[in-house]
């Protein structure tokens, strides 16, 4: 063999294994919206890992993530989609949010879609039916809104005499404001009570709020399910504190800061079955055949301290019913 030869067949040799890399199939990528900042969603998009770690996915190693916040702007989610969907992602996760949903939807109908919603997906109009989602989406959805009446109902348990109690939504999010503040509207008029519904559209506005709600002489607080909320659970508790106003909520992270109740399911557990169907996708499962997943177990939680800084006692009744009393 010429040395030429030889030289020749070492170089073949050694770009060998770069030449099969960059032959090697590109990862799958995930897009992610979501509808607040990353250190706010530290904790779900830790779940939402979780999830996809649990069929076989790590960032970085098998799979990418492209994602995209709206910083508590909801006005910005369907550029934000728009945007992604200009890459090539193989799945579209739009976990938390009902308008992002309603952005992927209406932005596409071949990427696979996952939402996580508290909106009932058949009424907003996000799948045909929860058991048979047709199209391109599919996901979880918990029953925050359902359960907001018994919110309002923990609080009638607690003031039994008290005839005017309040509601915050956020009305830049229809598709969860306006059934919330109807189906907490039917409960309050089935007790005979005054329900004040409030607004809050951003940060700035919650202090308003709650000090209208001081000014109405509300016995209590109802704090509907939104995105807004879910990532303000410790600026919540303490206007809860500053206002001496007893506040009732949906998740257990807003009691562990310092609010009075919560009774709902877990958002760490929703944002891992999101994650978990995201992963499902990627391993070929189409949405159209994965039904809605429907949270079944909602949880109560107490916080006593707050209680007893409030002045309340907390009947007995109510405390053996909690999975959980804060002390």
């Amino acid at each position: 063999m010429r040395r030429r030869d030889f030289i020749t067949l070492l170089g073949g040799a050694a770009a060998w294994p770069i030449a099969a890399r960059a032959q090697q199939p590109a990862m799958p990528v995930v897009g992610f919206v979501g509808s607040e900042s990353p250190d706010r969603w530290a904790a779900y998009v830790s779940a939402f890992h979780q999830g996809l770690r649990e069929v076989g996915y790590v960032e970085g190693r098998n799979v990418a993530i492209e994602y995209r916040w709206a910083e508590g702007q909801n006005e910005r989610i369907s550029d934000l989609v728009v945007d992604l969907l200009r890459h090539p992602v193989s799945v579209l996760a739009v976990p938390g949010s009902t308008p992002a949903a309603l952005a992927a939807k209406a932005a596409n109908t071949a990427v696979p879609i996952v939402f996580a919603v508290a909106a009932d997906p058949v009424q907003v109009g996000l799948v045909a039916s929860l058991s048979r989602p047709g199209g391109n989406l599919t996901g979880v959805v918990t029953l925050n809104v359902e359960i907001a009446p018994k919110r309002l109902e923990l609080l009638h348990e607690l003031f039994p005499t008290a005839t005017s109690f309040a509601l915050l939504v956020n009305p830049a999010d229809p598709a969860l404001a306006e059934p919330v503040s109807e189906n907490v509207q039917a409960a309050a008029r089935a007790f005979g009570i005054k329900l004040h519904v409030l607004h809050a559209s951003n940060e700035a506005e919650f202090d308003a709020a709650f000090a209208t709600a001081v000014r109405l002489q509300a016995a209590g607080l109802v704090v509907g399910p939104d995105s807004l909320f879910n990532t303000r659970v410790e600026q919540l508790a303490a206007l809860s504190a500053r206002h001496a106003l007893p506040v009732v909520f949906q998740w257990r992270e807003f009691t562990a800061a310092g609010g009075l109740l919560s009774y709902g399911s877990s958002v760490t557990d929703t944002y891992r079955r999101a994650g978990v169907y995201t992963g499902r996708i990627l391993k070929g499962e189409k949405p159209a055949d994965l039904p809605v997943e429907q949270t079944t177990k909602v949880e109560l939680f107490v916080n006593l301290k707050t209680a007893k800084a409030l002045g309340l006692t907390v009947p007995t009744a109510l405390l053996v019913r909690a999975d959980e009393v804060i002390e």
